[in-house]
C-alpha cells in the first residue's frame, strides 16, 4: 500500500506571508530613475545599446590569440631592456659623480 495520495487529489494550499503575496514596490533610488530617463529619451536609450554591443564585442586578442602573444612578448621585452639600459646609464652616470 502507497503512502502518496493518489494523483487526483490535490495537496492543501501553502499560506504565503502577507510580504511574499504583496511585496513593496522596488524603491526609486538613483540608478532607477536615470535608467527610466534613458529608456524614455531614444537617442540615449539607442547610445546605451550602441555601449552594450561595444562592450560586448569579440576583442583581437580572442580573435586571433597566438598573434596578440607574440606582439605582446615583443613589447614587454622592448620595455623591459629599455628599463635596464635606463637604469644602467643613469647607474653610470651617479658613479661617474656627472649627476
Amino acid at each position: 500500500m502507497s503512502t502518496t495520495p493518489p494523483s487526483h487529489e490535490h495537496r492543501p494550499r501553502v499560506d504565503l506571508p502577507e510580504w511574499m503575496r504583496n511585496p513593496e514596490p522596488p524603491r526609486r533610488t538613483l540608478g532607477r530613475r536615470l535608467s527610466d530617463f534613458v529608456d524614455g529619451a531614444p537617442p540615449l536609450a539607442a547610445a546605451r545599446r550602441r555601449l552594450w554591443a561595444w562592450r560586448d564585442r569579440t576583442r583581437f586578442s580572442e580573435r586571433h590569440p597566438a598573434l596578440s602573444a607574440i606582439v605582446s612578448f615583443v613589447v614587454v621585452g622592448v620595455v623591459a631592456t629599455a628599463l635596464v639600459v635606463g637604469t644602467l646609464y643613469l647607474f653610470n652616470k651617479i658613479t661617474h659623480h656627472e649627476i
